[in-house]
């Protein structure tokens, strides 16, 4: 539609369809200080009584360490990450959300990107939940950023973080229906109310060539 012959589609218009996400787990040894950083935070949340189980997965793709964390023991992962002097990861540069769409059990991620700057490292953290039960724990206690960070993801993807000070949208009107980022949210044909315009379904939008 917008003039790309060899590429992914853009607009999901094309109809391009992709095999359901399914991360797989990673063999040790994960490589360069991703081992450091996995007994580290393995021995920390056993000092501080944190079940093993928190971290359920953790997979090393594109030069990155992702943690699946359990959502009930996100708080708990995010102070021992945060506070213990070998980890020391104290900014939260990052909490966006993903949706995989129909077919994937949990297909709501919350995604969290933390950055050691005592380490210069950096981790990826991510929580699994359902459409139907999209709560998960807030992190604004431990990283003031979170803040609009997780209203963004509220507001696009209808994750529901519990103990935001504030939990209010922050791109759409506060008496917007549905979440605009979600795969099953329509491409188009959503009245503009505040203009009195609508944004054309794509197959009706002019072709760009």
């Amino acid at each position: 539609m917008f003039g790309a012959r060899d590429s992914g589609d853009t607009s999901g218009f094309g109809g391009l369809v992709s095999a359901a996400y399914s991360p797989a787990p990673s063999e040790r040894p994960y490589g360069g200080w991703f081992d450091e950083v996995a007994d580290e935070l393995a021995a920390a949340l056993g000092r501080r009584g944190v079940p093993a189980s928190a971290v359920y997965q953790t997979t090393v793709a594109h030069r990155e360490i992702t943690f699946y964390v359990a959502r009930e023991h996100l708080t708990g992962v995010l102070w021992a990450l945060r506070d213990e002097p070998q980890l020391r990861f104290e900014l939260c540069s990052s909490i966006s959300g993903v949706d995989y769409g129909e077919g994937v059990p949990q297909r709501l991620h919350s995604v969290y990107h933390l950055t050691s700057m005592t380490w210069r490292r950096r981790v990826r953290l991510e929580v699994c939940v359902d459409v139907s039960d999209p709560h998960l724990p807030s992190a604004v206690e431990m990283y003031p950023t979170a803040d609009w960070q997780e209203r963004e993801a509220y507001d696009m993807f209808g994750l529901i973080y519990d103990g935001h000070p504030a939990l209010t949208r922050i791109l759409m009107p506060d008496d917007w229906e549905g979440h605009p980022q979600r795969k099953d949210y329509p491409l188009g044909g959503i009245p503009v109310e505040y203009k009195g315009a609508e944004v054309p379904p794509p197959d009706q939008r002019r072709a760009y060539t």
